[in-house]
């Protein structure tokens, strides 16, 4: 057995060189944190400026497509009858807008004032709860609306054989429940950026963009029924997938790229992105976190007394 000034001797040194190897180790991470500083600094204004923007973007997107009327359009030129009881043949573009709340027909003259009357209507009607979409055919029946729009509109009625309506309102309802599921996700999203772990927020974001693609195609399932055909005369109306789907689609791919970058930074490069997020003083408590625990190991060491042998040897 040593003597005990021995081993306490060698205690002291062992703690010194250990003192000193943190100061080390601090003042190198300090010069590394110094130089990724300030090669980041100039990158977080227009992040944040980037961030702010492409969240407004983001949450704006998801509440207006809940109200447009172009996930669906369609457009035909024809030369068809005005009004019922009349030989009258004009010519007209019809269009026909569908939404996740209902639906919008148009009917524009070549050229709009004919017959002394101006043709220029757009008729809305809705399918959304509450509101039942006859009530509007009804309604305009009796206001006496050109036969064209009634025709389009006759389709969609709860007692045509085509069963339209029920086709488009069962899809665009679970569409606009995934819409805003994803609006809820978002919100939540943006709070938990704001959080020390910001991985909780690149789930959250990845779980936008799932429910903005899962309502995309929720809508495009009504597209694999078979359709009714709204013919005139040898031309036949035909829709297709309008601006308000395509956006939520690339808004989607967006959100889904968003969080993979966000959790490919934070695993790969995880000081960048914490600078990027604010998140300093969150990595120097764990830095200080990490030298304490070093400390305590090389004491837990110095208890030992084969210790004091290693270090005179």
């Amino acid at each position: 057995m040593l003597p005990v000034s021995w081993l306490s001797f060698a205690k002291r040194e062992k703690l010194t060189l250990t003192e000193r190897a943190s100061r080390r180790g601090h003042s190198r991470t300090s010069r590394a944190h110094s130089g990724n500083k300030g090669a980041t600094q100039y990158l977080l204004r227009p992040f944040w400026l980037l961030r702010v923007l492409s969240s407004l973007f983001i949450g704006a997107v998801i509440l207006a497509v809940n109200f447009t009327s172009d996930w669906e359009t369609g457009l035909v030129n024809v030369n068809t009858t005005y009004k019922s009881f009349s030989n009258i043949v004009m010519n007209v573009d019809i269009g026909l807008r569908v939404g996740l709340k209902g639906l919008n027909i148009t009917l524009t003259g070549n050229p709009i004032n004919q017959m002394n009357e101006t043709i220029n209507y757009n008729e809305k009607f809705d399918w959304i709860l509450g509101k039942h979409f006859d009530e509007d055919y009804l309604e305009a029946l009796k206001r006496g609306l050109p036969n064209p729009i009634l025709y389009v509109a006759e389709k969609f009625t709860y007692g045509s054989p085509c069963a339209v309506q029920s086709q488009f309102r069962i899809s665009a309802y679970y569409a606009s429940t995934m819409m805003w599921l994803a609006f809820t996700t978002w919100i939540i999203s943006n709070v938990l950026f704001c959080m020390p772990n910001i991985l909780y927020g690149a789930y959250l974001i990845l779980v936008t963009a799932s429910c903005m693609l899962l309502s995309l195609v929720s809508f495009s399932a009504v597209r694999e029924a078979p359709m009714c055909t709204i013919a005139f005369g040898s031309s036949i109306l035909k829709t297709t997938f309008g601006g308000s789907f395509y956006l939520t689609l690339v808004t989607g791919t967006v959100c889904f790229l968003i969080g993979l970058m966000v959790i490919f930074l934070e695993r790969t490069r995880p000081k960048i992105i914490g600078r990027l997020f604010n998140l300093d003083e969150a990595e120097v408590d764990d830095d200080h976190e990490d030298v304490y625990r070093e400390v305590i190991n090389h004491l837990e060491d110095c208890s030992s007394p084969t210790i004091p042998l290693q270090l005179m040897l």
